[in-house]
């Protein structure tokens, strides 16, 4: 009896799991039955263009900064003009490669009209060949060196300058800002050189009215002298 029992009880062992899948995968069935003839599921396009869109904005906004140099514009530019792939490149790669390129056609330039100091600062930045190497020079590198540049022309200033142009530049260093001496170097000196020449005119002309006086006092004196002379000789 037991015997007869057995295969009964595997068979029905058997068919559950059938059942069990049969009874899960009911509602995702019953639930495509029920969409509408014609409608999909929803898909990515959405955030999709909105990812495009939202590089674009950025480009643009790149663009829009007046620091961008010609580099970046044009590689903005033409990532614009191009695809979502390219702009998603320019973002990526692309601006900091056209960066670094403007970065070191800037410290050029910087390094030409320079002094001393600026000179070698821009050469040492531009022998690291790193993007972070002139971009570093660019915005403290290349002010630092010209600080010190300008504080040694001020006092190579002071020491050939007249009284006035000696003073204001004693006046500047003292105060050791990078302002200070740019200003006496672009106006200061000039204001003050122009007040000693002023003054060596003004002193000059003075002297020569001086000795004017002093010849005609000297001249009617004799000629006093010569009459009073000529009296007691009568």
């Amino acid at each position: 009896m037991k015997l007869t029992r057995l295969p009964a009880v595997v068979a029905a062992a058997a068919i559950a799991p059938a059942a069990l899948l049969t009874s899960l995968s009911a509602p995702a069935v019953a639930a495509d039955a029920e969409r509408p003839s014609g409608v999909s599921a929803p898909d990515t396009a959405p955030d999709t263009a909105s990812s495009v869109e939202e590089d674009r904005v950025e480009i643009l906004r790149i663009l829009a900064d007046s620091d961008t140099g010609r580099g970046v514009r044009e590689a903005a530019q033409k990532a614009l003009d191009g695809t979502a792939e390219d702009m998603r490149h320019f973002l990526e790669v692309g601006q900091y490669k056209a960066r670094y390129t403007d970065d070191r056609v800037l410290t050029t330039q910087i390094l030409s009209a320079g002094g001393p100091g600026v000179k070698k600062a821009a050469l040492e930045a531009l022998k690291k060949e790193t993007p972070e190497a002139v971009r570093e020079f660019i915005e403290v590198g290349q002010y630092k060196a010209r600080y010190t540049d300008d504080r040694v022309l001020t006092t190579q200033i002071l020491g050939t300058g007249g009284p006035g142009v000696k003073k204001a530049a004693l006046e500047a260093l003292k105060k050791e800002t990078p302002e200070a001496v740019r200003h006496f170097i672009e106006v200061g000196q000039h204001e003050a050189r122009a007040q000693d020449n002023t003054q060596a005119k003004a002193a000059k002309l003075k002297g020569i009215a001086d000795e004017a006086n002093k010849a005609n006092k000297a001249k009617a004196k004799a000629k006093a002298k010569a009459k009073t002379k000529a009296a007691g000789g009568r």
